[in-house]
């Protein structure tokens, strides 16, 4: 197992368990504690874990949210390949609503360039990528930026996108559960969120397979608000069978 698959191996055993001891994930590794230790503190370097006496815990059991930098190079390939499959989602010619998140970033780099599109955002980075695109009308919808995730939150983020109906909005998410529905960890970006979804005609979440089964700290909206689910393959057969029974259409990529 090459160093990045056993990074995600660990990060996946510590997002489920809550904590990973190192003796114990070299048994399940079968490699040495010295490798594991090296392993924790590249995840930590990367703002993913915590490291802690014998072990570590990830972030997310700490109330901390990675920055938007350090989540850029994780799952960069399912990432890659959830924007592409997202693609065929878009409408033709119609207008639609792009998230804050790296997933989203990456199908802002991909949009085609023989297409007219309007686009909708709260998201510095998303805005960046296509001010200057001749084919594509560019809202960018202001108030208080999130230093995390360079997305804008807030009264006048939800005033500007309670004006608007677009065909098609592509969110992202911390955790995506049958329960608890769409969920992050910050209450204002959540708002954010609900609004872009019930701005929308229809709701496509990116969401890689390390989100799903997850719930995070403010609740966006349930299950029955969103249409389709765009993960990648890594993502557990029993989860995916979950969400699709509750109504969701999955495609894996």
């Amino acid at each position: 197992m090459y160093a990045p698959e056993r990074h995600q191996r660990i990060l996946d055993i510590a997002r489920e368990a809550g904590r990973v001891d190192v003796v114990t994930l070299a048994a399940q590794l079968d490699v040495t504690p010295e490798t594991i230790r090296r392993d924790l503190t590249a995840l930590e370097r990367h703002g993913l874990v915590r490291r802690v006496h014998g072990g570590a815990i990830p972030v997310e059991r700490l109330g901390f949210e990675p920055g938007i930098a350090q989540r850029e190079g994780v799952l960069a390939g399912e990432k890659e390949r959830i924007a592409k499959a997202a693609l065929d989602e878009l409408p033709d010619g119609g207008s639609v609503i792009l998230d804050a998140g790296t997933t989203t970033v990456r199908l802002a780099e991909m949009l085609p360039h023989d297409r007219d599109l309007t686009v909708v955002t709260h998201a510095l980075p998303v805005a960046t990528l296509l001010a200057a695109r001749s084919n594509v009308t560019l809202h960018l919808v202001g108030g208080n930026v999130r230093g995390r995730t360079l997305a804008a939150v807030g009264p006048w983020a939800l005033r500007e996108l309670a004006d608007i109906h677009a065909d098609v909005a592509f969110v992202g998410t911390n955790g995506l559960s049958v329960e608890r529905g769409l969920s992050t960890p910050d209450v204002a970006e959540a708002a954010v969120k609900r609004a872009l979804v019930e701005a929308a005609q229809r709701t496509v979440v990116l969401a890689d397979h390390s989100k799903l089964g997850r719930t995070d700290f403010a609740h966006v909206v349930p299950v029955t608000a969103l249409d389709t689910l765009i993960t990648d393959t890594g993502a557990a057969d029993e989860l995916v069978d979950e969400i699709e029974a509750a109504g969701l259409r999955v495609v894996r990529a």
